[in-house]
C-alpha cells in the first residue's frame, strides 16, 4: 500500500483494525499532515525560502488497562505495522493505569467546515506574491527614518490536516490553515537601542491587515521606546496591553490544565466553586467560535468542542481537562486534550486612551523579557519595558525595570477592563489595568 495515495482517515481505521487483530484492547490512531511555505527577507534580498510537507503518525494502544505510546514519520504499511506489534508488546511491560483508557464515543457538533477554519485557497497563493509581500512591507517599514535597521521581515503560509480515529468508533477529520506576515526593526542609538515589531495572522489571505498596516504598527512600537529612561522602584497602577494580557493570560491556562492540578503544580489546586478573582473577570475558551484561530471541532482524542467558561464573575467554574486528568480529578472532560483553545478574557467597554486617563502616576506595559513565573505559587517576575503615565497622558518610554506581583493578586485587583481584544491569536484579552504592582527599577 502507498499510503500517499489512499485516504488518511480509511489508512488510520485499518491500523485500529491491525492493532485490535493482534492484542491490543483499545488503540487511537492519529495522523498529521501538513504543508509550510515561508519566506524571510531582509534589507530587500530573500534570506530563507522554504516550501516543505510532512506527515506523522502517533499511536496509542491499551492492554489490560497498561498503555503505551509511539510516533512515526514514516508512515508506510510495513513499519507501522510493525510499530504496532512493538508497542502492544511495550504495553503488556507497564504498569496499569485505569485513568488511561480512551474516551466514550461522542459524535461532534460543529466540523471544521461549519468552523470555517479552513482555507484550501491558502495553498494556491504563487509564491511569488508572497515574496513580494514580505518585500513591501520590510520597505514601508525601512522608509521611516527613526529605522535604523530591518531586522527581517517574513510571510508564510501553512496547512493543517488531522485524522483521528480509535476503536470506541469515533472518526474524525480537522482540517485548518494560516497566513503570517510581519517585521522586525531596531531603532536608536548607542545604549539606546530597541528591538520590536509586529505579526498578523489570519485564516486567509485576504482577511491579513494590508502591508502599511503591519509595517507601521511596527515602526510605533518599536519608535515609542526612543529615548528611553529607568525609573526608581515604586508601587504603582499598571495598564497592561493587549499583548501583555494575552501572556499574562497564558501563563494563567497553563495553571488551570488538568494536569497541573492533579500532580499539585498550580496555585488553582483545590479552588473550584472559590472566588479567585474580581467580579468584573469573566474568562471563556470556546473552540466552536466561527474562523477563529483556535477553533476545532472536536480536541486530540475525540471529544467534541465545546464552550468551557472558566471563570465567571470570578468564580472558578472549571479546569481546562482532557479525559486522562478529568478521571484523575472525578471530573468530566472539557475537551482540551492538546491545551486551551480560543481562550480569553471577556471584553469591556472602555477604550485603552479611557484607561490611561484614570492612572495619575503608572505604566502602560508593553513588552516583558525572560520567564520568571512559578505555577505552583502564581509568582511573576519578568524584565519589562513600558510607558510612562503622569496625569493620564503617556509621558516617556521607560526601560530596565522589573515587574513583579502574584497573578492570584493581579485576578483580584483588575479595576478596568477594555473593549480592544487582539482576536488574531488563540488566546487574548483586552487592555487592562491592575490595581497595583510593584516595578523594580534603579
Amino acid at each position: 500500500m502507498n499510503i500517499y495515495e489512499t485516504n488518511y482517515l480509511d489508512y488510520a481505521h485499518k491500523l485500529v483494525e491491525f492493532a485490535q487483530k493482534n492484542g491490543a484492547n483499545q488503540v487511537q490512531i492519529a495522523i498529521s499532515a501538513a504543508k509550510h511555505f515561508t519566506v524571510e527577507v531582509r534589507e530587500g534580498n530573500i534570506e530563507k525560502l522554504q516550501n516543505s510537507s510532512s506527515s506523522s503518525l502517533s499511536l496509542k494502544v491499551i492492554v489490560d488497562e497498561k498503555v503505551a505510546t509511539a510516533n512515526s514519520s514514516d508512515l508506510s504499511q510495513d513499519t507501522i505495522e510493525q510499530l504496532i506489534k512493538s508497542t502492544i508488546k511495550r504495553a503488556s511491560y507497564s504498569n496499569p493505569d485505569k485513568y488511561a483508557l480512551l474516551p466514550e464515543k461522542q459524535e461532534p457538533t460543529i466540523s471544521y467546515i461549519d468552523l470555517k477554519i479552513f482555507d484550501p485557497q491558502v495553498e494556491e497563493i504563487p509564491a511569488e506574491k508572497k515574496i513580494i509581500r514580505a518585500k513591501e512591507i520590510e520597505k514601508i517599514a525601512t522608509s521611516d527614518k527613526r529605522i535604523r535597521l530591518s531586522l527581517g521581515s517574513f510571510f508564510s503560509t501553512s496547512i493543517f490536516e488531522y485524522y483521528l480515529t480509535n476503536s470506541n468508533g469515533f472518526s474524525g477529520i480537522n482540517k485548518s490553515s494560516r497566513c503570517n506576515a510581519g517585521v522586525w526593526l531596531q531603532s536608536g542609538e548607542g545604549e539606546n537601542q530597541y528591538q520590536d515589531g509586529a505579526m498578523e495572522s489570519a485564516i486567509s489571505f485576504q482577511f491579513l491587515p494590508e502591508n502599511e498596516i503591519i509595517a507601521k504598527t511596527a515602526i510605533n512600537r518599536v519608535c515609542r521606546m526612543l529615548g528611553a529612561k529607568k525609573i526608581e522602584s515604586r508601587k504603582v497602577p499598571v495598564v497592561f496591553e493587549p499583548r501583555m494580557t494575552a501572556s499574562l493570560l497564558g501563563f494563567l491556562a497553563s495553571c488551570l490544565h488538568g494536569s497541573a492540578i492533579y500532580s499539585n503544580r498550580s496555585f488553582l489546586v483545590g479552588k473550584l466553586g472559590q472566588k479567585i478573582a474580581g467580579s468584573n473577570i469573566t474568562l471563556i475558551d470556546d473552540p466552536t467560535l466561527i474562523a477563529y484561530p483556535g477553533s476545532r471541532p472536536f480536541d486530540a482524542e475525540g471529544v467534541p468542542s465545546r464552550q468551557t467558561t472558566v471563570i465567571q464573575n470570578g468564580i472558578l467554574n472549571s479546569y481546562l481537562l482532557d479525559t486522562y486528568s478529568a478521571r484523575k480529578l472525578n471530573l468530566n472532560s472539557t475537551g482540551n486534550a492538546g491545551g486551551a483553545t480560543n481562550f480569553y478574557l471577556k471584553e469591556g467597554n472602555l477604550s485603552q486612551d479611557e484607561i490611561i486617563k484614570s492612572v495619575d502616576k503608572g505604566l502602560l506595559l508593553v513588552n516583558t523579557i525572560g520567564q520568571g513565573t512559578v505555577p505552583t505559587t502564581g509568582d511573576i517576575s519578568r524584565g519589562a519595558f513600558g510607558l510612562w503615565i503622569e496625569k493620564g497622558e503617556i509621558s516617556f518610554p521607560v526601560m530596565e525595570i522589573t515587574f513583579s506581583g502574584n497573578l492570584a493578586d493581579i485576578l483580584n485587583n483588575i479595576e478596568m477592563i477594555g473593549n480592544d481584544p487582539e482576536k488574531n491569536r488563540s488566546i487574548f484579552g483586552p487592555t487592562i489595568k491592575v490595581a497595583e504592582l510593584t516595578l523594580s527599577g534603579k
